[in-house]
């Protein structure tokens, strides 16, 4: 049987803190990983305005599915506009992934049905 490829990658910006949240989430997820990283050049510097060699892009999976963490900068915010759909099989289940996910964060931007 053939590889499937995933056809739609999901991708996060982040201003510089592409890597702390793939760890961040691989941390959680029981089959994930970290793959590929890729660090910024001298090419288009004068445009993204990167130190030469710091993160620019971190390949992670969660559950087998693929996601891409880029540090693009301030232009963009990371909201609670961005949502997981975690599907569980029990309340036990929600409740571990519920408190790891929110841990810290903003309280008023942790809505959940």
């Amino acid at each position: 049987m053939k590889n499937k490829i995933q056809k739609i990658t999901t991708n996060l910006w982040f201003d510089s803190q592409a890597e702390e949240a793939a760890k961040f989430y691989t941390s959680i997820f029981e089959n994930s990983k970290i793959g590929r990283i890729t660090s910024y050049g001298n090419e288009g510097n004068q445009i993204h305005g990167k130190t030469l060699g710091s993160v620019m892009t971190v390949e992670f999976e969660l559950e087998g599915q693929t996601f891409v963490a880029l540090n693009g900068g301030p232009q963009f915010k990371f909201t609670e506009a961005i949502s997981f759909i975690i599907h569980c099989e029990d309340q036990k289940e929600l409740d571990y992934y519920w408190g790891k996910l929110s841990e810290g964060g903003d309280e008023k931007a942790q809505v959940c049905g």
